[in-house]
């Protein structure tokens, strides 16, 4: 079964099909774990395409409960309780705030520029990816995205030394790449491809081209989805591997190689769906 999984304060999120456990390092060097089961929707919801667009908005919800229940472990303070209505609207509010920067900025950038015809997609698709590399490229200096990079890689390692098959622990999964084919980062880098080219599927007057954008992008999104997870499962595929290899090399950025500290709630967090 396959297992994912993000990095949070302090700490790793790992997930299987049913549930999700967060491990983090508290202040006093002692590893705390939290389980759950994931959050559960209609089986239609699973179909192809569909799976891709409705997994995301539900990834982002459990996500958002682990960050906050990683952050209260640093302070000591009690868990937080956020109601579904506050973790919907601060997903809602990523959404929008991610159309204006990703898609608003582009579009009128590449306007402003007077480009025409396929160029303007071009553009728009160049503007929109260097946004996001700057962005990536600008947090990476921030301290504490740095650990949390560095757990990235702790996770990538640890799920990578799960799907070889061998024991978890620290010596076994320092072995392996901090680099992973179905990370969140490949993910996104297929989403901006996919922009560039269904974008310029787009033709009309600039107020249909832009509204075309914003209703395309939960169908760039399923479709994206789909080609991870096919090259998850033909990852030994030559042609495969040449496509995944810039989402790889953008995770150069996103993850750190990790400390066996790092590694060790790795593990934990990982045993904590496996076992």
């Amino acid at each position: 079964m396959n297992v994912g999984g993000q990095a949070v304060i302090e700490g790793v999120m790992m997930r299987n099909k049913h549930k999700f456990a967060v491990a983090v390092r508290k202040k006093d060097g002692s590893i705390k774990v939290k389980k759950d089961d994931n959050s559960k929707y209609p089986k239609w919801f699973k179909l192809p395409f569909i799976r891709g667009i409705v997994g995301l908005c539900y990834t982002l919800y459990d996500g958002i409960k682990a960050l906050i229940w990683s952050s209260n472990q640093q302070t000591e303070e009690e868990e937080e309780k956020l109601s579904k209505r506050e973790i919907i609207f601060t997903i809602l509010t990523s959404f929008i705030f991610a159309i204006i920067i990703f898609v608003l900025i582009p579009f009128f950038s590449a306007r402003w520029i007077h480009a025409e015809g396929y160029l303007f997609d071009v553009l728009d698709g160049v503007i929109r990816v260097g946004l996001f590399l700057g962005y990536l490229i600008a947090i990476s200096l921030m301290k504490d995205v740095k650990r949390i990079f560095e757990y990235h890689g702790a996770e990538h390692k640890t799920i990578a030394c799960h799907e070889a098959g061998e024991e978890l622990n620290v010596h076994n999964v320092k072995k392996y790449s901090r680099f992973h084919p179905r990370c969140g980062t490949s993910f996104i880098f297929v989403v901006l491809i996919m922009t560039i080219i269904l974008f310029s599927l787009v033709n009309g007057s600039w107020i249909v081209e832009l509204v075309g954008r914003i209703v395309l992008l939960p169908v760039i999104a399923g479709i994206s989805y789909e080609l991870i997870k096919l090259s998850g499962k033909h990852h030994k595929n030559i042609v495969v591997q040449v496509l995944v290899k810039p989402g790889l090399w953008l995770q150069k950025i996103t993850t750190r190689e990790p400390d066996e500290k790092q590694i060790e709630v790795g593990i934990k967090a990982l045993e904590g769906v496996v076992k």
